[in-house]
């Protein structure tokens, strides 16, 4: 098992127990929840193996199913977003970037990494909520849980971001 492998599974660890144990309970105005566990996709570099991906997302998304009572809807919906996550991660690479290209805050401009992250985040904010509902009597409700609960993940992702480079600048200096 590479250091890589191992880091991804500890991350991946992290952010079911954080989501299961602590997010989940998490409702903000009856509408909001956070769902952090989507950074984990967010997170697959460029050119990294597509099965790979969809094993790794499939299996975060059967975790947090098993644990959070929504049978098949986390997994369906964050195997979508990693089937989607490396077309999406093309659009804000910059064209001379290195193979193996990790998307973060520090190596995307605020904006592109804003943008990115807001795109995946809101595909799968609609998607879960879809599935969950499994109607559209309610869309009022629909589109009020799909963008709170995306504006919740996206500043929760963006404080881990912003965290993590700051923590990397301060070992540098």
């Amino acid at each position: 098992m590479t250091i890589d492998s191992l880091k991804r599974f500890i991350l991946f660890v992290v952010l079911c127990l954080a989501q299961v144990l602590v997010l989940n309970r998490i409702h903000l105005f009856g509408y909001a929840t956070p769902l952090l566990y989507v950074y984990f996709v967010l997170l697959f570099p460029r050119n990294y193996p597509k099965w790979a991906l969809l094993l790794w997302c499939f299996a975060m998304g059967l975790v947090n199913d098993t644990f959070s009572n929504t049978p098949g809807v986390a997994s369906a919906s964050l195997t979508l977003l990693g089937a989607v996550q490396p077309y999406f991660l093309e659009l804000f690479v910059p064209r001379d970037a290195v193979e193996d290209f990790t998307p973060s805050l520090r190596n995307l401009s605020w904006g592109k990494y804003l943008a990115y992250s807001l795109t995946l985040v809101l595909l799968y904010c609609l998607v879960f909520f879809v599935l969950e509902a499994f109607s559209f009597f309610n869309w009022e409700q629909w589109l009020i849980c799909s963008g709170t609960s995306t504006l919740l993940t996206v500043v929760l992702i963006l404080t881990f971001e912003n965290f993590k480079g700051n923590k990397h600048a301060e070992t540098i200096s």
